[in-house]
């Protein structure tokens, strides 16, 4: 497997064309048939005009809960920890909202990710003859208890987002029942390692040569396949403590 992180020019909040910078982006590079695009959330959502401006008079633990399903109020987190927030139903702290690289602007999440990763996907066959090809809109967190940040999959479109292992043998011929690999995720960690968090400016990565993926036309937006309700994961007894509150996000 392959993975190139894309140098560009710089996408300016609060807002820029996402089409024309993709554009120019991949010019003169030759796509593989098979191959998965990553493109960082922020990108996105300067694309939408997610962005608001820094002032004197910002208040951003107001925006974290405007932004949040739930939150953890911050003076229940100790020290220096940002503000814990559960958004589209991914745990992530201050509501994904992004300072870095934002040019005096908070960067919120992209409100429509599988709407964009399907356009995206749409652009790369018409623009570039491709049949089969992937797209992941990416971000990076952190994993409880784990210092260090990874990349995952807010949104995809092209591909199918994991690998059953249910129903065959492990090496010693004993059957597997609950193994999912989670693909989404999996690529989205190698290419933000890739595309780096600082000042590379590659906000695009290109994977190729991708072992053992199906790719398909079907639209998980309504039906993300690898989202849990909290009822069902098994960190629920965390998940429905009365410590979190309900946020001011509508989806």
């Amino acid at each position: 497997m392959q993975v190139k992180a894309i140098k560009t020019r710089k996408f300016l909040p609060p807002k820029d064309d996402l089409f024309s910078f993709l554009k120019e982006s991949f010019s003169g590079i030759k796509f593989k048939e098979g191959a998965v695009i990553v493109v960082t959330s922020k990108i996105v959502a300067i694309s939408e005009g997610r962005c608001v401006k820094i002032t004197n008079t910002s208040n951003k633990p107001a925006l974290i809960k405007q932004e949040a399903d739930f939150y953890i109020d911050k003076n229940k987190v100790s020290g220096k920890i940002s503000t814990l927030t559960i958004k589209d139903n991914i745990l992530i702290s201050s509501s994904g909202i992004d300072e870095s690289n934002g040019n005096g602007y908070y960067v919120l999440w992209p409100q429509k990710p599988f709407f964009w990763a399907k356009k995206i996907h749409a652009f790369l066959k018409k623009e570039y003859g491709l049949g089969q090809v992937g797209v992941i809109i990416s971000d990076s967190h952190r994993v409880p208890l784990r210092e260090g940040i990874l990349g995952m999959g807010l949104a995809y479109h092209g591909l199918y987002p994991l690998r059953d292992y249910r129903g065959t043998k492990d090496i010693f011929g004993r059957e597997m029942k609950f193994s999912q690999t989670n693909i989404i995720d999996s690529l989205a960690a190698a290419a933000v390692f890739e595309m780096g968090e600082g000042a590379e400016c590659s906000p695009l990565a290109i994977i190729e040569n991708i072992p053992d993926i199906k790719f398909t036309s079907r639209d998980f937006s309504n039906k993300d396949l690898l989202k849990l309700e909290i009822s069902q994961d098994r960190y629920n007894l965390f998940l429905k403590s009365p410590i979190w509150k309900r946020g001011k996000h509508k989806k």
